[in-house]
């Protein structure tokens, strides 16, 4: 058995007051789990010098002690965020996440329609950022990076946005099978179906309709789910979180049911085999 955290969807305002408290997704004497909002940076970075807010350091002020960061979340994309609480468990942790024995699920709307299932093999260049800082002799040579995906839902739209005239897009649920930084949003880029909002690897033209037609400006990818290992006695331990408000919405101006139970609703564990519960492939 293993113990799963599962919340149902966010229906408060994407705006959040600076001093909104981050929802709590899962803790104990070792772990905290939070739910990351889209906006808000995972730590301090010398590229957004002049921000004062990161994930970091609210749940560090909000629960009272430190905080050792587990994994990263790019800024735009919301999710499971997880935190150690001490340097034995950040240790225990590090070392599931560079094995490759954490499983991530993580939801995306992408531009056009890519076959039902598929698997991007494709290595990516190595990124730091400053808060891993440069490595002596690192090489900068591409690494393999794996991702896996299944598509969720489609739709096609009357708007010729492009060169077409009508415009596809679709939700795809992705499991990222190594950890490259920026992985999901360059290899969907790599398969010519760049994830909606993301201005570093989409396309521009099709992130300004959703936010002209929608209202929806963030980046549409989230990590709804994270299994990995306990620290203390190595049992699995699944975390979830809930859709954020406004990925909610955009779902469902598309016609899309949210991939989480509402709330209130009954839930059972998700096999690692079936698609993400109340979407069907088409």
């Amino acid at each position: 058995m293993s113990d799963t955290v599962c919340l149902p969807s966010d229906s408060r305002s994407p705006a959040r007051p600076p001093d909104t408290p981050l929802d709590i997704l899962y803790r104990d004497d070792r772990l905290v789990a939070v739910h990351k909002p889209a906006g808000l940076l995972t730590h301090r970075t010398m590229l957004d010098r002049h921000e004062t807010r990161f994930a970091l350091q609210q749940v560090r002020d909000q629960i009272g002690q430190r905080v050792y960061l587990a994994h990263r979340l790019d800024r735009g994309t919301s999710g499971v965020l997880l935190f150690a609480l001490d340097e034995e468990s950040a240790r225990h942790l590090g070392r599931q996440f560079e094995q490759g024995q954490v499983q991530k699920r993580y939801l995306a709307v992408v531009r056009g329609h890519p076959p039902a299932t598929g698997e991007i093999d494709h290595p990516l260049s190595r990124q730091r950022d400053d808060y891993e800082g440069a490595r002596p002799n690192s090489s900068q040579a591409a690494q393999p990076a794996l991702t896996r995906y299944r598509r969720l839902a489609t739709v096609e739209l009357p708007f010729a946005v492009d060169r077409y005239p009508t415009s596809r897009y679709a939700l795809l649920e992705l499991e990222p099978r190594t950890g490259r930084r920026h992985q999901l949003r360059r290899h969907l880029k790599h398969i010519a179906h760049p994830i909606i909002g993301d201005a570093t690897y989409g396309k521009g033209v099709h992130n300004r309709f959703f936010q002209q037609q929608f209202g929806c400006g963030r980046l549409l990818l989230a990590c709804l789910e994270m299994t990995l290992r306990h620290p203390d006695d190595d049992r699995p331990l699944r975390l979830q979180a809930p859709l954020a408000a406004d990925f909610a919405r955009l779902l469902a101006q598309l016609g899309w049911p949210p991939p989480v139970p509402a709330a209130g609703a009954p839930h059972d564990p998700m096999p690692a085999h079936l698609p993400l519960p109340g979407l069907a492939l088409f």
